[in-house]
């Protein structure tokens, strides 16, 4: 009867081991992502829990390297405040600790100088609108981005304020 699980087991540890390099080869992942698509599969927990410990082990899976490449990431090309940073990676299973360590670099002033940046860009889109209509236009914008209430209402002002007229 043993022999029988046996071939069970190390069937699902290959699969297991094929669905995390397949997801691997799209991009980056976290431990708790690779987890979730596991149990999806029906790959059963402690087969999931070996796989992902052996990747891990190898340097594959890294759940901090992830966080600090994604706290970049999301600064420098998706312009997401350090709230929008961290809502995201708790949503893909970083840990908390490590969502603060990725965070520790981020600080508030280039947070209001990427607030900025976007708002500059944004606000020619609404030209020919009313100010106000501008304003929460652009307001939203931010706030989607996770940006602080107080940022985005002075960046909003500054870049509204400071535009030139346009006849």
């Amino acid at each position: 009867m043993a022999s029988e699980d046996a071939p069970t087991a190390a069937s699902q540890t290959t699969a297991a081991q094929a669905i995390v390099y397949r997801q691997l080869a799209q991009r980056d992942r976290t431990r708790a992502q690779l987890a979730k698509k596991l149990a999806e599969r029906g790959v059963n927990e402690a087969v999931a829990a070996e796989v992902l410990d052996s990747f891990e082990i190898a340097g594959l899976v890294n759940d901090a390297n992830y966080a600090e490449r994604y706290a970049e990431y999301g600064r420098t090309e998706r312009g997401l405040s350090r709230r929008g940073i961290s809502a995201k990676l708790a949503e893909a299973g970083v840990a908390p600790e490590l969502i603060a360590d990725a965070l520790e670099s981020y600080e508030a002033e280039p947070e209001r100088e990427v607030a900025l940046e976007l708002a500059r860009k944004k606000a020619p889109s609404s030209h020919g609108l009313d100010r106000d209509v501008r304003f929460r236009r652009i307001a939203g914008f931010l706030a989607r981005r996770g940006f602080p209430s107080s940022i985005v209402v002075s960046v909003t002002r500054e870049v509204l304020d400071n535009e030139p007229e346009i006849p």
